[in-house]
């Protein structure tokens, strides 16, 4: 039974919404972010990236950058920028890139759920990584970027999608990189109690994308509880703020490896290994995307090569079938030593949204090979994490990208 409740959120004014709204602060780097607020002061990312604030001399980590997240982010409060709904809602948050669609549903999710494993992972987080968001969370008093949560499709909730989609939308923008954004708040009280209902039938709800995101809000959440020991369960820190997607509205994009070297094989000896190990043939450009499961292409030496995993190669387990483990365990370990590749300097990854031309490109520069993925599907992530396994790192590529600052959840509403 999963808790995803209403919330009383604080969110953009109308005039603002497009100004405001930003990738995630994960996306950029320090320099880049800096560029963006500069672009354009009303970003989200002056909050998310406080240190864009401040001088380069200054640590991302510095206590100061964290203090001036939070004041920036209530002088917005109290200067109109945002807004505070008088009501507990959900609302639905549409993105449509290339000409399709996803609708999500915001809302707030329970801690309780997530630690009974009732929202299910498929990564492991970096103690690191946590310690930011779990500062910014804490210090702003509020959770200010959305965690990508996904559910099996559900026809009490499509109907009410529907039903809310015939309003007017609060928010209508298109966003530089070409995706339309529209926001659409509900408030009638039998619709939200019909969204709760359905919600607390399912027995799993899966997180897609914001694996640290969602740590750092737990703990956030947790760290309340022990500062308040006479909670109740109902107190806004007990949830933390998602996103809610039909499994059949999303798309998973490619994730695609290059490798910096050869591990002392020359290009010829290379290809006939991998001959040795998959199914091989030349082919022309136009053919280089994969176009099913158990199928990557490879790039090497200016030419494009189709390779088939054979069926007795396939793994009988979640994660070991994946197109990603099979390529890890059969080939990237033992034939060229990228033994972690999440800390093997040697080995890069480049999501599909750079298209297959960058896959080239880095070959044609810093790199040996490429190898070109096909996507990983929702049905694969949903078994690994209801086996209670996680997949390799970088599995998944989601896209669009949901922007922060268009919604904010206050800790102690």
């Amino acid at each position: 039974m999963a808790d995803i409740r209403p919330f009383f959120c604080i969110r953009p004014s109308r005039e603002k919404a497009e100004r405001i709204a930003a990738l995630p602060y994960d996306v950029y780097n320090r320099e880049e972010a800096k560029a963006a607020v500069a672009k354009n002061a009303d970003s989200f990312l002056k909050i998310d990236r406080a240190e864009t604030q401040f001088p380069d001399n200054v640590d991302t980590y510095d206590a100061r950058v964290y203090q001036r997240a939070h004041d920036t982010l209530w002088d917005m409060v109290a200067d109109g920028s945002f807004v505070r709904e008088d009501k507990q809602c959900y609302y639905l948050y549409e993105l449509t890139m290339d000409g399709r669609t996803q609708t999500g549903i915001v809302a707030c999710a329970s801690i309780d759920d997530y630690q009974r494993r009732m929202i299910k992972k498929h990564e492991n987080t970096r103690a690191d990584k946590e310690a930011d968001r779990i500062r910014h969370v804490d210090t702003c008093n509020a959770q200010t970027g959305p965690i990508f949560l996904a559910y099996r499709s559900n026809a009490a909730i499509n109907e009410a999608v529907e039903e809310t989609l015939k309003q007017e939308a609060l928010y209508d923008f298109v966003s530089e990189d070409g995706v339309r954004h529209r926001v659409f708040a509900i408030r009638e009280d039998a619709r939200i109690e019909k969204i709760q209902r359905a919600f607390a039938g399912m027995d799993a709800i899966y997180i897609a994308d914001g694996h640290h995101r969602a740590a750092s809000a737990v703990k956030v959440g947790l760290k309340r509880r022990e500062e308040h020991p006479g909670y109740t369960g109902e107190e806004a820190f007990n949830y933390f703020l998602s996103v809610l997607f039909p499994d059949d509205q999303l798309m998973i994009m490619d994730y695609n490896r290059v490798v910096k070297d050869l591990n002392g094989c020359t290009k010829a000896a290379f290809l006939e290994k991998m001959k040795e190990l998959f199914d091989v043939e030349a082919v022309a450009k136009e053919a280089r995307r994969p176009q099913e499961k158990g199928v990557f292409s490879m790039y090497l030496d200016g030419q494009w090569y189709r390779c088939r995993v054979r069926p007795e190669d396939v793994p009988d387990d979640p994660v070991g079938s994946l197109d990603v483990s099979i390529l890890q365990e059969r080939l990237l370990r033992p034939e060229l030593g990228i033994a972690d590749p999440k800390t093997d300097k040697r080995i890069d990854f480049v999501g599909g949204i750079r298209g297959l031309d960058e896959l080239e490109r880095r070959v044609q520069t810093d790199c040996a090979v490429a190898f070109a993925m096909y996507p990983t599907d929702i049905r694969e992530l949903f078994a690994v994490a209801d086996a209670g396994l996680l997949m390799p790192p970088k599995s998944t590529w989601f896209e669009p990208k949901l922007r922060s600052g268009l919604f904010i959840h206050a800790l102690d509403d």
